[in-house]
């Protein structure tokens, strides 16, 4: 069925068609150089490893269609755990730990009471990384 298709879960958060639902997703991965100043030449680079991955949902959320105005409050929620989480995609690639740095919303098109009719959010998340050494993998 349609409704139950989840876009992606964190932890026990899920993103879909009848809930948040992203239109955007970013990543950004990095890797990290220390700069080594020389004497009488340029600075030469040395490679450190990788950085942490970055994973940016942005979407759209109408409360009245599906999910409720609770939504965002709930992701609030869970990063206020303060714990990283498992981020599995739809298609059912595991990426490992995921922390909640920031979670932006935006309320617009209200009702006579008030009630947003359109909830405008943004997650942005960090790969928790490996406590293992030597074990980056694809995903975080």
């Amino acid at each position: 069925m349609l409704s139950s298709l989840v876009m992606m879960a964190l932890g026990t958060y899920r993103f879909g068609i009848n809930r948040a639902a992203y239109q955007a997703f970013t990543r950004r991965a990095s890797w990290r150089w220390d700069q080594a100043d020389r004497i009488g030449r340029a600075p030469a680079l040395q490679y450190l490893g990788p950085g942490a991955d970055e994973v940016t949902l942005e979407g759209v959320i109408y409360p009245h269609f599906k999910g409720g105005l609770r939504q965002v409050e709930g992701m609030r929620a869970m990063a206020g755990l303060g714990q990283p989480m498992i981020l599995v995609d739809g298609l059912g690639w595991v990426w490992h730990r995921w922390s909640i740095l920031s979670i932006e919303e935006r309320k617009s098109v209200f009702l006579a009471d008030g009630a947003p009719r359109k909830i405008e959010f943004s997650m942005e998340l960090m790969a928790y990384g490996d406590d293992r050494a030597g074990l980056g993998g694809l995903f975080g």
